[in-house]
């Protein structure tokens, strides 16, 4: 009898443990209302995965741990390997550009965000093709899911919370008033000064964070993160809400904001 049901009957959760368990081998694929993603398992090991949003390639792998360039993707796309992730992954060592370890490491980086980001579904349905593998040119990892589902349970918990903090993306931020007397104390990652200079009323928070692809959960921990320092507040978005392409655009409402944003500028510059 094949797995198969709905997630408001059978959740993320229980179906990994259920694959653990049983050391299963074969191919899960979950529908979800946006997306649909297949994880493939060999012996209850997760192996592989890839969604409808990422195909799961290589090159996809690569351009989404940011680890080569929209060009540099689009260059290896036109190479005859690009069919072939395990013969493209040789040309990548060979040519000195990335070694094993570091693509083995994007690829399980990969399929660990799609796994948690599926525990934030709840509606869809799903089913398990047993024994069914991946095509034998991708390049599959062996991990454990008992730490998968325990990190997945910790992030449902950070969904649910942050999701309270901040239920609506569709909104615009603008910086606080004199920021910069507290940007002088905090210590930002990469992606957070990223974000920070997109920070502008005309960009929504959804557009910010597809201009840095990044996912749901990303953006509002980012986001939640510098509302808590007092660096930035939501606002309605300024004039009308047709989805356009984020831009920097400083504003020029005093010196010291627009000094902030020019540093801003010329810090995310020389990253």
């Amino acid at each position: 009898m094949a797995l198969q049901g709905n997630l408001h009957d059978f959740s993320v959760t229980q179906l990994l443990n259920l694959v653990h368990l049983a050391r299963k081998t074969g191919t899960l694929t979950i529908q979800g209302t946006n997306d649909h993603a297949s994880l493939s398992f060999a012996e209850g090991k997760l192996i592989y995965g890839q969604s409808r949003s990422s195909d799961g390639t290589l090159i996809s792998i690569l351009l989404a741990g940011k680890q080569i360039s929209e060009e540099q993707a689009q260059l290896l796309r036109s190479r005859p390997q690009a069919s072939n992730d395990k013969e493209l992954g040789l040309l990548l060592i060979h040519a000195g550009y990335l070694t094993q370890p570091a693509i083995l490491q994007a690829v399980q980086k990969y399929i660990t965000e799609l796994v948690l980001r599926l525990f934030t579904w709840s509606e869809g349905g799903f089913r398990f093709h047993s024994g069914v593998l991946p095509p034998e040119d991708r390049i599959t990892v062996r991990l454990d899911l008992e730490n998968l589902i325990m990190e997945g349970a910790r992030r449902m918990k950070e969904w649910e919370r942050l999701q309270e903090e901040l239920p609506n993306l569709d909104v615009a931020l603008k910086f606080t008033d004199r920021p910069d007397s507290r940007l002088r104390n905090i210590n930002l990652s990469v992606e957070e000064w990223r974000v920070v200079s997109y920070v502008n009323p005309k960009n929504t928070i959804r557009q910010i964070a597809r201009a840095n692809r990044l996912s749901d959960i990303e953006i509002r921990r980012i986001v939640y993160g510098l509302m808590q320092a007092g660096i930035v507040e939501s606002i309605r978005l300024e004039g009308d809400t047709a989805p356009r392409p984020p831009v920097i655009q400083p504003l020029a409402k005093g010196p010291d904001q627009v000094s902030l944003i020019n540093r801003l500028i010329t810090r995310i510059r020389s990253l």
